[in-house]
């Protein structure tokens, strides 16, 4: 494991050799392997496989032969706690920024540094649900209706290792996949609740009949909130149901439904967001501010076997209604989204070689009725804006991987996208907003894939990425018009390793991304989400991505029995390094909005008999800047917060858990906005939540 150096302002990245070199001495005598790829009739889940909905295993094994940062996380290390965000969801996968604005599913959402700048409708990651982008067409999304007790595992791809969905972006792609009915047979029933008024609660049924099997399930939660003016409820339903025609094909419908009643405060000024962290702005109440979301998902996958390849077919739709008070209006969308997408999977021999591959397209379109109105306390009043903003994309995309032996991969892949942006301004009276704009892309991605030994893989890629603006960018509230902006285009290399070694599993990427119009969206003092946008000239984005599991000791107290208790940890580490490259204005001044090294470990110990317990740590050891200007009297603080969980599961189907965070009440900012220049006025920051002790049961049967 290399030391941690802090990276000097020339911009180099911490190398990944001496990993490299240390570990393949250390196993030089050990045979080679070819890399493995499961066949498709094998599933972890040790039921009937389906076609639509891979199985952990399977989806563990596929995803371990990308050449590039990835990762998967299974709904088991995210249901022993309280698991209402995505950050609870992620926040031991390196390389994932996940910071709540007010301690809720509203946060700041960024792989690599994307979208740094933005800390409310994300963008720069594609949000998937079983394979299906969430995001609107423009390339929006929010967090809040992606529900962590929904799922059966999630997967992560950073960067260009969303190439085999489609996506070509800075951040890559994340995938909530679904249980089914023979994933997840039988009854569930969980109940949680702590601090700050938290209660939730989800009932969850599977089951199969012949060749149909189900799974459906309604979840609730509610909080009374840390801060002033936090209170939410959320009620929301996933579901899926599958018909197995024969061995070779299956369809499945799937179903979301949000319900989301969300009260939001202000941003505070640095002074206020230390000294009262609870606070919020008057304007807050006399505003109502809130964001409510009423939302509908159908999709339709329909998967069919030809031999060795495989074929999807998917369509979806998503309608949402967001209700959107704020101190400068009453933003009133509704917006209309669809898509159909097909991608084809396969094994053929090329000159006597294995050749995989996968070839697919995506459509997706949409509109969004965008209205403004004067905010009486919360309500509409007179019409203010009116725009309809359209978007489709088109995206065609291929990635093939070359076995030169049974050990090394070479993989090629491109993605050409076409992308459409048009606003039609209906109401004139207060200028002419209307605009269109046509983004058409190539991205290529080479990479290797050197597998020496079963348990250990080397990788590396190069690739290039294309992200268009969203409508938030093209036509912020603060600067009216239809912005001239560019897309943001960059090239990023990457190294890596993963596997096991002595025990410990391991996962380590090194990159490089180099940036050209990254896309800035800046609030305004005063006008709550509104802001302007701008495209930097260049940029660099650089890091390393570390992630340890390892057991460290085991037979403490049952040396001699067949299940050994055991000491186990796990750490996530992530060092990034964004900055400006000579800019006119910041110079080399590092981009505002991510912390330099983020550090989330776990200590655990567990016995046989079901009981476990062990602490946990969050730390940032490094205060970042908030504008770009990289003003130090406006730096946020650095922070650790200790928490502690346990737990108990029984043989009966039967768990319990508890979860403390912050047991040291600590005082700190877990998200901001950003700015050119800060000032002492600006409401930039947004505090964590305090001292909190979360309990739960969930029952199986």
């Amino acid at each position: 494991m290399p030391s941690q150096r802090r990276a000097p302002d020339k911009r180099r990245v911490l190398p990944a050799g001496t990993v490299l070199s240390f570990l393949l001495l250390a196993d030089q005598a050990a045979a080679q392997a070819p890399i493995e790829v499961p066949p498709v009739t094998v599933t972890g889940d040790r039921v009937v496989p389906s076609l639509t909905v891979p199985s952990v295993d399977d989806a563990r094994r596929d995803i371990e032969r990308t050449p590039g940062g990835v990762g998967l996380v299974p709904s088991e290390r995210i249901r022993d706690s309280k698991a209402t965000t995505i950050k609870d969801a992620l926040d031991y996968v390196p390389g994932v920024l996940a910071q709540p604005k007010y301690g809720q599913e509203d946060a700041r959402l960024s792989i690599r540094g994307s979208g740094l700048s933005r800390n409310f409708h994300l963008r720069g990651i594609r949000i998937m649900v079983d394979g299906v982008p969430m995001n609107l067409a423009d390339g929006g999304a929010d967090t809040q209706e992606l529900d962590p007790l929904g799922v059966r595992y999630i997967e992560v791809f950073r960067g260009a290792n969303a190439l085999q969905w489609g996506a070509a972006s800075l951040g890559g792609a994340i995938n909530y996949v679904s249980p089914t009915g023979r994933s997840a047979p039988g009854w569930l029933a969980r109940a949680d609740g702590g601090s700050f008024g938290n209660a939730g609660g989800q009932v969850a049924l599977g089951g199969s009949a012949g060749a149909w099997d189900y799974w459906f399930s309604p979840t609730f939660s509610h909080a009374d909130g840390y801060r002033q003016h936090t209170e939410r409820d959320y009620l929301r339903f996933n579901g899926n149901l599958g018909y197995r025609f024969d061995e070779d094909v299956e369809t499945r419908f799937f179903a979301g439904v949000n319900h989301i009643r969300q009260q939001i405060p202000s941003s505070l000024t640095r002074s206020l967001a230390y000294t009262d962290p609870r606070a919020t702005d008057p304007s807050s109440f006399l505003k109502n501010t809130r964001r409510d979301i009423d939302s509908l998902r159908l999709v339709n996958r329909t998967t069919f076997r030809i031999g060795d390849d495989s074929v999807t077919a998917s369509a979806w739709y998503h309608h949402k209604v967001l209700f959107h008070p704020l101190s400068f209006g009453v933003v009133d969308n509704v917006s209309d989204d669809g898509g159909a997408s097909v991608r084809w999977t396969g094994t053929a021999t090329v000159a006597g070689l294995r050749n995989d591959y996968v070839v697919g397209a995506n459509l997706f379109t949409g509109v969004n009725v965008n209205k403004t109105y004067v905010n009486n306390n919360g309500r509409r009043g007179a019409l203010t804006n009116h725009v309809d903003e359209r978007s489709t994309n088109v995206e065609l995309y291929a990635e093939n991987r070359l076995y030169l032996d049974p050990t090394l991969a070479f993989i090629v892949g491109a993605q050409l996208g076409h992308a459409r942006r048009s606003l039609d301004d209906k109401l004139l009276a207060n200028g002419d907003d209307s605009g269109r704009k046509i983004f058409n892309s190539v991205n290529p991605k080479v990479g290797v894939l050197w597998q020496p030994r079963k348990d250990w893989q080397v990788f590396g890629n190069v690739s290039r990425a294309s992200e268009p603006p969203t409508f938030a960018e093209l036509n912020p509230s603060a600067s009216p018009g239809f912005a001239n902006l560019k897309p943001q285009t960059s090239w990023t290399a990457e190294i890596g390793t993963r596997g096991t070694w002595r025990g410990i599993g391991f996962d380590l990427s090194v990159y490089r991304a180099w940036i050209r119009n990254e896309l800035q969206l800046f609030v305004v003092p005063g006008s709550g989400d509104g802001g302007f946008a701008l495209n930097a000239d260049r940029t660099i984005h650089q890091g390393v991505e570390l992630g340890i599991d390892a057991t460290l000791l085991e037979g403490l107290a049952t040396a001699t029995a067949a299940a050994p208790d055991k000491v186990q940890a796990r750490l996530a580490y992530t060092f990034s390094d964004f900055r400006f490259r000579n800019d006119p204005v910041a110079g080399d001044n590092q981009i505002p909005g991510a912390p330099r090294h983020y550090v989330r470990a776990e200590l655990r110990y567990s016995h046989p008999s079901g009981f476990w317990f062990g602490p946990n740590v969050e730390w940032v050891p490094q205060g970042y800047y908030v504008d770009n200007a990289n003003t130090k009297a406006f730096r946020t603080r650095a922070y650790a917060l200790l928490g502690a969980r346990a737990g108990w599961t029984f043989e009966n189907g039967l768990s319990l858990f508890l979860d403390a965070r912050n047991l040291f009440n600590k005082t700190y900012v877990s998200n901001t906005n950003a700015r050119p220049v800060a000032t002492t006025v600006d409401q930039l920051y947004n505090p964590g939540d305090g001292r909190a002790v979360f309990v739960g049961l969930e029952f199986r049967w």
